[in-house]
């Protein structure tokens, strides 16, 4: 699978994060094992963590701390009532988004002919 493009995660990583706590709470590691398991390949702990901070502050999640039989206790999130209506702004963005990108996208572009020319060749 291709490395995600870190400009396109930065803009959709609070999304995400939002919708993947939303489903079941989870602590940093878990929250990008998660994210991996999904296709985010490429995705560093040290991009999730200060998101999950962030997103805390701003009030779209909720944590606890719970104590860890394998060391230090572990600070787990959930999605709160804020973070849900973020959550459902931000996924009404990127369908927006994702239609104009698709209506750009479907005319071929003028070298697309010429690679599927060379396709059919081949």
């Amino acid at each position: 699978m291709a490395e995600n493009d870190p400009q396109l995660l930065k803009g959709v990583l609070t999304m995400v994060l939002l919708k993947v706590l939303a489903e079941a709470e989870g602590y940093g590691y878990a929250v990008v094992v998660r994210l991996h398991e999904l296709g985010f390949a490429g995705l560093a702990e040290g991009t999730v963590y200060p998101a999950l901070t962030r997103l805390e502050r701003q009030g779209f999640l909720a944590a606890r701390l719970e104590r860890s039989s394998s060391g230090p206790a572990r600070k787990y999130y959930r999605t709160t009532p804020q973070g849900l209506d973020e959550l459902a702004r931000s996924r009404r963005s990127w369908e927006e988004l994702v239609s104009a990108v698709g209506q750009v996208l479907a005319e071929p572009a003028p070298g697309d002919e010429r690679d599927m020319a060379k396709a059919k060749e081949a």
